[in-house]
């Protein structure tokens, strides 16, 4: 074996015995591929877990409105799993439920968050941490529960949900922008670290999507460009990642450009960001 072979294997090596350190996995109780998705009461989350279904996934869906799961979950065999992921200690509730309900999680489909709009020395500090504990600090904790299981089984993949506004950065929502920029940066330092683990991770980068968001966070959006997309074609878009073993997503796929423009000609994209942002 190679000098660096030996290193790769050595890292693979450490990499599993950090994260299942936590304790055995139990005994997978399906034969099925298991996705557990959050935010699964509407919007891409409901999207998604639809789109898995279809392709013949066990389900694990989570969101606050039982409803609203009750209607994402008709029809499936999937496990419903009501949560408030924002509450101290859910995430480690709702990997462990999730865990014993099935006995592995393939793919993680962080899909829940939410949003604010308005003047930053408008926004009252109560949401600043509401958006920032939903958004970044509970996708975070919840990640760290459902890898030590994936790591162990040398498979699976974290599906991070990020957004043009953690890209470039949009006026007025200068707190879910600094939300979803962190989970960017997260996605890409989790995935150097799980190299040679046979964990993968996705972060798809939207653009505004035509859901209830807008509607629960107080204002309606108005801006012509870019244009509102369905949650079912991001859904498609998550499914093709997963299956692909993509590690970037945009949609729709133009919105790469404005991080190529801000790489290669800072001045215009700042004059572009100052008259579109």
């Amino acid at each position: 074996m190679t000098r660096t072979g030996s290193v790769h294997s050595a890292r693979t090596a450490a990499a599993r015995t950090l994260f299942a350190a936590r304790g055995p996995v139990p005994p997978h109780r399906t034969d099925r591929p298991v996705a557990l998705v959050t935010g699964a009461s509407s919007g891409i989350g409901a999207a998604t877990a639809r789109r898995f279904a279809t392709g013949g996934w066990q389900l694990v869906v989570s969101g606050q409105d039982r409803r609203r799961l009750a209607d994402t979950a008709a029809g499936t065999s999937a496990v419903m799993l009501p949560a408030d992921l924002a509450a101290p200690g859910g995430p480690g509730r709702l990997a462990r439920s999730a865990l014993r309900a099935t006995g592995r999680i393939d793919v993680l489909v962080a899909g829940a968050g939410i949003g604010w709009a308005g003047p930053f020395v408008t926004m009252p500090p109560a949401d600043i941490d509401r958006v920032l504990t939903v958004d970044l600090n509970a996708t975070l904790h919840l990640v760290r529960e459902v890898l030590p299981a994936m790591v162990t089984a040398g498979r699976g993949r974290i599906v991070l949900v990020g957004s043009v506004a953690g890209c470039v950065g949009v006026r007025e929502e200068a707190v879910y922008s600094a939300a979803k920029a962190g989970v960017a940066a997260f996605a890409e330092a989790l995935r150097q670290e799980l190299r040679g683990t046979g964990v993968g991770v996705t972060l798809v980068v939207p653009g505004p999507v035509d859901t209830a968001f807008f509607a629960r966070r107080g204002t309606p959006y108005r801006r012509s460009r870019p244009r509102l997309t369905t949650p079912d074609r991001v859904a498609a878009e998550v499914w093709h990642a997963v299956r692909r073993g993509r590690d970037d997503v945009h949609v729709p796929g133009w919105l790469t450009l404005p991080g190529r423009v801000r790489g290669l000609a800072p001045g215009v994209y700042r004059r572009l960001l100052n008259r579109f942002g």
